[in-house]
């Protein structure tokens, strides 16, 4: 299935082609952003495309129809356009765009004729939808907490001008939350308005509320949701108190559009994380995604409905109660009669369609990371697919999963100039002798019967998984290209598996994980005679990055070690993070209270066995996984006469995003890899 849904890449000639690497990486455009018009027929999306120049990714918006063609862009400005929604009547194109200096919504006439400015506000727009009527649209905006409701606006623009010429940086601190993942609490909230298209002030939806909608980090458009009739808004919120940063509580909330009344909480009764909101089209129900345990952030997501035309409304029904996957992303059919949903399943991300009124799951498309799937005309179905082997492109099929169509083949022609290697699932008896999966993959110019040494690499979360998906900062491909042969596993705690494999790793960070990475690395290299057991480096971010230094004090069978962002000291990480909720669960409470739970399986405590070479990476802006504890690995590794190297980037926070310093990490890694594994392939 990978290699049919590479387009027939041979067709294009295989003349002057190269290994694989970093560069054709980012030359890679990158889909996202996907909507269908109103009539189903056509598609508008967002392309990134990589300004290396200018260390920056570009993105311009681009429409296709469905039934295929040649896809066309519709912007090409230096700016960033993004976030394409179409207007109610398919006519035209809304989308935030920063040409004007700040971002702002435009809209863009589909019939010809520039861009047009349609907001003007004195700060950021961060998400928008269009609502129904096409006179309305619902924004969100950062604004200060404690300013007048009708001069929020302008204070708070008023506010940032006046601490940017400041001399003083200083702030003052009086709880949690006071930094989150790379950026500082500045008294600011991201409230949802409502503004009609050429009228007076926006109505703020959440007025007082002490609030973040979307909640961040990492809350987008996904968060909203306008009722059919336009007269209701859905949104997700996060209430900020003294607990903030120690539990998970997210909130769906409901209001009337005109903001004539406070908004309802309508997930009051559920402590745990939940979120999406999504009307049906019909009307009838209001949907999202809900976790049911309080403080846990890889809990399962279930679906739930509320049905709307109860007098009262609650509680929710649970849809997929008996389903053991997770969601990670719904839309509704046209007929309002079904689900489709994604979610992690076995070394996949894949579709799903939900029955609405049995709950029933079936599997419509199984193989790659299927991404963003929409209704569209003739009953199909639109997503993004990416592979081990393929940037995302966007396809269609039935919606039985059958008649697979392609849409878009951006990439083609720049894969085609490269080697790449192949990859193939396995499984094996892992911990307690259950089922675990990983993948091996050979590298670009494999040969027969010769040996390749191996790039093992762990994934992080450690609720994640290590699949069939192009990855843009772990990408395997990069270390085929480079002569190295790939072996990585989904372990216990990783998601696809059921929700019993992913919990099995609370408590138990250093114990069942690692006893699965072993025996997996064990299982491929006893079954797979072209990977050399004798030159093995072992790489791992976040979570992947703690088990390097768990490795490094357990084993010396690896030639090499890579930490990219990993604890060494899980006592310390606690004081130094933000998101107390995470180690409060993995750990089983606070380091005064469950002392044992830090100290069971900390690498610090095994520093003392340490022989093997290690580079350590680490980015000043990453407030998870704090700076200090790759510092505190290297010291430990140059104390010892381990030979280590170090690589800070002031800019980078809990990954790598520039495309310069993507370039010199890549660089990097490769070149500490094939210094101590002699990279190559040997008889």
């Amino acid at each position: 299935m990978i290699a049919l849904l590479s387009f027939a890449l041979a067709a294009l000639g295989a003349a002057d082609t190269h290994p694989f690497g970093v560069h054709d990486m980012l030359a890679m455009q990158r889909i996202s952003g996907t909507q269908v018009s109103p009539d189903g027929k056509s598609l508008v999306f967002e392309v990134r495309t990589t300004d290396l120049a200018a260390n920056r990714g570009r993105f311009d918006l681009w429409t296709a129809p469905v039934t295929g063609g040649e896809p066309r862009a519709l912007t090409t400005h230096e700016a960033n356009d993004t976030s394409p929604r179409f207007a109610p009547d398919g006519q035209s194109v809304f989308f935030l765009s920063s040409r004007s200096g700040s971002s702002q919504v435009w809209r863009l006439p589909l019939g010809g004729g520039e861009p047009v400015q349609v907001t003007s506000f004195a700060l950021d727009v961060d998400n928008f939808l269009v609502f129904p009527d096409g006179k309305r649209l619902l924004l969100t905006m950062e604004v200060l907490a404690d300013a007048p409701v009708e001069k929020a606006l302008e204070e708070t623009a008023a506010r940032d001008a006046q601490d940017a010429a400041s001399k003083v940086k200083a702030r003052v601190y009086d709880r949690l939350l006071f930094r989150h993942w790379d950026s500082w609490e500045d008294k600011k909230r991201s409230h949802a308005f409502v503004w009609e298209i050429g009228g007076g002030a926006p109505i703020d939806l959440m007025p007082g509320m002490d609030a973040d909608c979307p909640p961040k980090p990492f809350g987008g458009a996904e968060e909203l949701a306008i009722s059919p009739d336009g007269r209701m808004v859905a949104f997700t919120a996060r209430v900020h108190t003294r607990e903030s940063a120690w539990n998970t509580d997210l909130h769906v909330f409901q209001t009337l559009a005109d903001g004539s009344v406070p908004p309802r909480n309508l997930s009051v009764a559920n402590q745990a994380q939940d979120g999406q909101p999504q009307y049906s089209p019909d009307g009838r129900y209001l949907a999202w995604l809900a976790m049911a345990r309080p403080g846990y952030e890889a809990d399962r997501q279930r679906i739930v409905l509320l049905d709307l035309r109860l007098r009262s409304l609650g509680p929710p029904r649970t849809l997929t109660e008996e389903w053991d996957r997770s969601p990670g992303e719904f839309r509704w059919s046209s007929d309002s009669r079904q689900l489709w949903c994604t979610a992690d399943d076995i070394g996949n991300h894949s579709l799903f369609s939900v029955d609405v009124e049995s709950g029933k799951p079936t599997l419509v498309f199984e193989k790659g990371y299927v991404a963003n799937p929409q209704p569209a005309a003739d009953g199909r179905v639109v997503f993004a697919l990416d592979t081990l082997d393929m940037p995302a492109e966007l396809f269609s099929v039935k919606a039985d999963g059958s008649d697979l169509d392609g849409i878009t083949r951006l990439n083609a022609a720049r894969l085609a100039q490269t080697r790449r290697g192949s990859f193939e699932q396995f499984r094996f008896a892992g911990w307690n002798g259950e089922t675990v999966h990983g993948y091996v993959g050979k590298p670009a110019d494999y040969e027969a019967g010769k040996r390749y040494p191996v790039a093992f690499l762990i994934h992080g979360g450690p609720q994640g998984s290590f699949g069939n998906h192009f990855h843009y900062r772990w990408n395997p491909q990069a270390y085929a290209g480079a002569g190295f042969a790939t072996v990585f596993i989904d372990f216990h705690g990783s998601t696809g598996y059921g929700q019993a494999f992913t919990d099995a790793i609370r408590g138990d960070w250093g114990g069942k994980p690692y006893e699965d990475l072993m025996k997996g690395l064990d299982h491929a290299l006893a079954n797979f005679d072209w990977l050399d057991k004798d030159r093995v480096a072992a790489l791992g971010a976040s979570y992947g990055g703690y088990m390097i230094n768990w490795i490094a004090g357990q084993t010396d069978r690896f030639r090499c070690l890579v930490n990219h962002d990993g604890n060494l000291d899980e006592r310390m990480a606690y004081f130094d993070t933000e998101e107390l909720w995470f180690p409060e669960w993995e750990h089983g409470g606070t380091p005064w209270e469950n002392p044992t739970g830090y100290t069971k399986h900390n690498p610090i405590d095994h520093v003392a066995k340490w022989k093997t070479p290690m580079l350590v990476i680490h980015g000043a802006l990453d407030f998870r996984v704090v700076d200090t504890q790759g510092m505190s690995t290297f010291t430990a590794l140059q104390r010892k006469g381990i030979p280590s190297k170090f690589l800070w980037f002031p800019d980078e926070n809990h990954w790598v995003l520039k495309p310069q310093n993507s370039v010199l990490w890549h660089q990097t890694v490769l070149g500490w890899i094939q210094e101590w594994t002699k990279a190559g392939g040997s008889k």
